[in-house]
């Protein structure tokens, strides 16, 4: 089944005047698309297209399953795709509008161990009209539309799946949803965090877009980021720091890097392998608290260490945030929620 929304208007339009349809119609069923319009309800094309078109194409290609509201507000939806797999994304308020967290991938490969998405291993990728449609119905749920009416302003790209893993499809979404007459996100309100496979971040940079690059650091030696990433393996902090470095030359985008706060790997010499690896870049870290889980073995670092950690950091002119917590009520971290929905808890 296509889908209508991974198209660009021209390309509709040479599709739809193969078919015999005059090209205005495509015009039209891109505009219903982009409102998240079921095919049958594109009142303003004829009956006889409508059906034709049902046979081929979809403009609803991931619905909401369900829904979870947080007591602070957060909402995490389970999607529901065509092919009846689940996936999650996450809703939050914040002053400026709302910032959806969308998927990449059915599952991940990744196998990092904080993370609930990959436990069960890599279904499969998403296509870009998939990544389109989570942003679709929930800005749909919002009552928006498109353009400046639209309600989501922001997406992140970090809920389950390592985007550079789905290299392809990730940037085809980045670029169909910032285009103009679709929702029309602008580039710079979309960040794109991976776990650092330092090729696919080199490429990624010479793609032009104007995105938000978010790294998954969590640890500053080798050995210890190869004991809760598997990534790490297979290419080096220097392998890394090369490539995004590149990335920052290119691009000339503040780097912002993931740094979760766990026993270990949170101290004055941490901060200072930071910034060390970091000279040069503008860039930005971004704090992450973590709990004690049944499936990490990862333990809290103590507020001693933290504030140490945070204090040096700042010492080199390294700017840190402690990543502000939500939906912890509705299984918010990514995985999460759909895992224990299919272990039917």
């Amino acid at each position: 089944m296509k889908i209508l929304e991974e198209y660009t208007l021209d390309q509709l339009k040479q599709d739809f005047e193969q078919k015999g349809y005059k090209r205005y119609r495509a015009m039209q069923a891109f505009s219903f698309a982009w409102n998240y319009t079921p095919i049958q309800e594109m009142t303003s094309l004829p009956e006889e297209i409508r059906q034709e078109l049902c046979q081929e194409y979809t403009s609803i290609p991931v619905t909401i399953h369900k829904e979870f509201v947080s007591r602070d507000g957060t909402v995490k939806f389970l999607f529901r795709l065509l092919d009846n797999n689940l996936i999650e994304g996450v809703l939050m308020k914040y002053k400026y509008g709302y910032t959806l967290c969308i998927s990449t991938q059915v599952g991940c490969r990744m196998g990092c161990v904080f993370c609930a998405s990959g436990i069960d291993g890599r279904v499969r990728d998403l296509t870009a009209g998939e990544m389109i449609g989570q942003i679709l119905a929930a800005n749909k749920y919002l009552g928006g539309g498109i353009g400046n009416d639209r309600k989501i302003t922001n997406v992140v790209l970090m809920g389950s799946g390592e985007p550079l893993d789905n290299y392809d499809n990730v940037v085809k979404f980045i670029k169909l949803v910032s285009a103009s007459g679709t929702i029309n996100i602008s580039q710079r309100n979309i960040s794109l965090s991976t776990c650092g496979i330092a090729p696919k971040i080199r490429s990624l940079a010479d793609e032009g877009l104007g995105i938000t690059l978010t790294i998954s650091l969590h640890a500053t030696t080798d050995l210890n980021r190869q004991k809760i990433m598997k990534v790490a393996t297979a290419y080096s902090l220097a392998d890394l720091f090369e490539a995004i470095h590149y990335y920052y030359k290119t691009t000339h985008r503040r780097i912002v890097f993931e740094y979760i706060l766990s026993k270990g790997n949170v101290s004055a010499a941490d901060a200072k392998r930071i910034a060390s690896l970091a000279k040069g870049l503008s860039c930005h870290v971004n704090m992450i608290p973590i709990n004690k889980t049944p499936t990490s073995p990862l333990e809290p670092a103590s507020q001693e260490k933290t504030r140490e950690f945070f204090e040096t950091l700042k010492s080199y002119g390294i700017t840190a945030t402690t990543r502000r917590t939500l939906g912890s009520d509705i299984n918010g971290s990514c995985g999460q929620l759909r895992r224990s929905y299919l272990k039917g808890e």
